[in-house]
């Protein structure tokens, strides 16, 4: 499988693991990266001083090419970055912010730039600002949405139009279907978040992958709209949140519902009820909790299989 993705991080396959909080560890990473995807650390749940830490046992445990998420609207991103370039790592995806800001120090030290987008308007300003490429993230992801709700199915063949950079397809993929689905949308890569979540390498709590596998199609919600959309799998909290939007609370209210540490309760500590369950609409296609190596063969075996079943489709 070569596309320009594949080229651009030497890489086997373009299949990249999303870099999610308390899930995507050195563990995670490296095991996807020794598969012959692109394995990325999640540093938004982790200070600096830790994110060096699994660099490193990164580095130890892969000798493939593996990356850093940074979220640049975190107090300390100046800091993660720091620590990203003093270690050497040389693919950062940064989403939640400006790429901007520190473009121009990734290029002075060899690192590939790729910004996770939600629509055009900010995948050309991602272009413009030096990025090497775009994750165009539809509203099906788990986590962290924009504000705009754009399907993965109607965004990824937009932002290839109109952009000269290489664009990788997020939101609801989870299996080698879908992985088809998005190189023939034009995608060159995908990003698969949730389904790497529910792996034995993931770093989340056997609570929150039981309640991936739990899940069905429609199981997740789309809350604290006038803050921040955040996808998650309904429990009371994120059903009281639904209720408190429809109540019209305020954003100061909102926030102070959200609180600051839901996804360290939900995704790490394991609190089914009042935790902050990330998850893409896709769980409903998660049904056990493989090793990276198992995923990544089926996920191959899949999109072959796919292949194959479209080029027996007579069309005349």
């Amino acid at each position: 499988m070569k596309t320009k993705i594949t080229e651009l991080f030497n890489i086997d396959y373009p299949i990249i693991q999303a870099g999610m909080v308390w899930v995507s560890g050195w563990k995670l990473a490296s095991a996807v990266s020794n598969c012959g995807g692109l394995g990325l650390i999640g540093s938004g749940s982790m200070k600096p001083d830790l994110l060096r830490e699994h660099i490193r046992k990164c580095k130890a445990a892969t000798i493939n090419p593996f990356g850093v998420n940074i979220p640049l609207l975190r107090g300390d991103a100046e800091e993660l970055v720091k620590v990203t370039i003093e270690e050497g790592v040389k693919i950062v995806f940064t989403s939640a912010g400006h790429p901007k800001k520190f473009a121009r120090e990734f290029k002075e030290n060899g690192v590939k730039l790729i910004h996770v987008v939600p629509n055009v308007k900010y995948g050309l300003k991602a272009q413009e600002a030096g990025c090497d490429a775009v994750v165009g993230e539809g509203v099906e992801a788990g986590g962290h949405n924009g504000a705009d709700q754009i399907t993965t199915f109607a965004l990824i063949p937009q932002l290839v139009d109109a952009l000269e950079i290489p664009v990788i397809a997020a939101g609801g993929i989870a299996d080698g279907r879908g992985i088809v689905a998005a190189l023939a949308l034009g995608a060159d890569g995908v990003q698969i978040g949730t389904r790497f979540a529910a792996t034995v390498e993931s770093s989340a709590h056997d609570n929150y992958k039981r309640k991936i596998l739990e899940a069905k199609d429609n199981d997740t919600v789309l809350a604290f709209k006038k803050i921040g959309l955040v996808r998650m799998i309904k429990n009371d909290f994120a059903m009281r949140a639904i209720k408190a939007e429809e109540e019209c609370w305020d954003e100061e209210k909102l926030k102070d519902l959200l609180g600051s540490k839901r996804e360290r309760a939900g995704i790490f500590e394991g609190d089914e009820i009042e935790g902050e369950l990330e998850a893409g609409q896709g769980v409903g296609l998660i049904n056990d909790i493989p090793s990276v190596n198992e995923l990544m063969g089926r996920l191959l075996n899949e999109y072959h299989s796919t292949l194959k079943r479209i080029n027996s489709i007579n069309l005349s």
